[in-house]
């Protein structure tokens, strides 16, 4: 910033000569200053030129301060122009556009075409969608009544999970059996790969640290961990909605998951409480130790 005002300062202060040195010539010719009324005395005419060009010099030494004066205000008072759009949130399948000089959310006008086989999603319908930007955006031209919704009910899909619909496989015997162990040793690995690649928050990582140096603590943590995760509105519950991101993932994969989730939810409230999630993973209740408060009022902190 120093710098910037001294290249402007000298700037100014050359310009300043360059026009003095041409004022003089010019003062001569005045018609403020008569000539005839001057004696022929030279030290005389010298005094009152020399009086006229302080006079200018003051007037233009005035217009130099206020023209700094109004370039320092500029920079330390910038006219920042506000995106209304940035401070908006519209959620999946939309965006924020202008309209009238207001912020309102439309439906995305176009999604990305897709190539990658590994984006198709399934939906609820058991229907392949090209992507996830899809189903959103079909959901909202429904739920809005534009022309492109195909079918009305569609205002209520939503993705069951990643990859093309396939026949489920039936989850029964050894297979159900086995799961939740699976499922455990699944969520511990999981926790484990994120404090490893330092994308834990540090009281996640404390958990981690817990469960890697205490073997009575590896899979009750890990359990924990991922339902204060899933508990995205703290309500001390986990609902069909905010299993999303365990379930899709893994349905394509293990065919065991729906299932498994389905038997959590005991009272079929379509709610998973912490004792709910640690029975289904047969877990025994006095050692779910609830730590969701400190998790939760931990700033977002990546170690490392």
């Amino acid at each position: 910033m120093r710098s910037l005002w001294l290249l402007l300062g000298l700037g100014l202060l050359a310009l300043s000569h360059v026009q003095a040195s041409t004022d003089i010539a010019d003062e001569l010719l005045d018609e403020d200053l008569d000539l005839s009324d001057i004696d022929e005395n030279e030290e005389e005419f010298l005094r009152l030129l020399e009086e006229k060009n302080k006079i200018k010099d003051i007037e233009r030494e005035n217009e130099i301060a206020t023209k700094l004066a109004e370039v320092q205000h500029n920079l330390l008072n910038p006219v920042v122009e506000v995106d209304l759009c940035e401070t908006m949130s519209c959620g999946a399948g939309r965006i924020c556009q202008m309209h009238n000089e207001k912020p309102k959310c439309v439906c995305i006008p176009e999604c990305p075409e897709e190539v990658d086989t590994r984006r198709l999603v399934c939906t609820n319908t058991n229907e392949t969608w090209p992507s996830d930007c899809s189903v959103y955006q079909q959901r909202c031209w429904c739920d809005s009544g534009e022309p492109g919704c195909t079918n009305p009910d569609n205002a209520h899909m939503h993705i069951d999970y990643y990859g093309a619909c396939h026949e489920p496989r039936s989850c029964e015997g050894e297979d159900l059996k086995d799961f939740p162990r699976r499922m455990r040793d699944w969520l511990f690995n999981v926790m484990r790969d994120l404090a490893e690649r330092d994308e834990l928050t540090e009281h996640y990582m404390q958990m981690e640290l817990e469960a890697e140096t205490n073997n009575s603590r590896r899979w009750s943590n890990a359990a924990v961990w991922k339902w204060c995760d899933l508990d995205g509105d703290t309500d001390r519950s986990v609902s069909r909605h905010e299993l999303f991101p365990i379930r899709a993932p893994l349905v394509s994969l293990e065919h065991c998951i729906a299932p498994f989730l389905e038997s959590c939810d005991s009272n079929k409230d379509h709610r998973i409480t912490l004792v709910e999630w640690g029975a289904c993973l047969e877990l025994d209740p006095e050692d779910l130790k609830e730590r969701c408060d400190d998790v939760q009022r931990a700033q977002p902190h990546l170690l490392g």
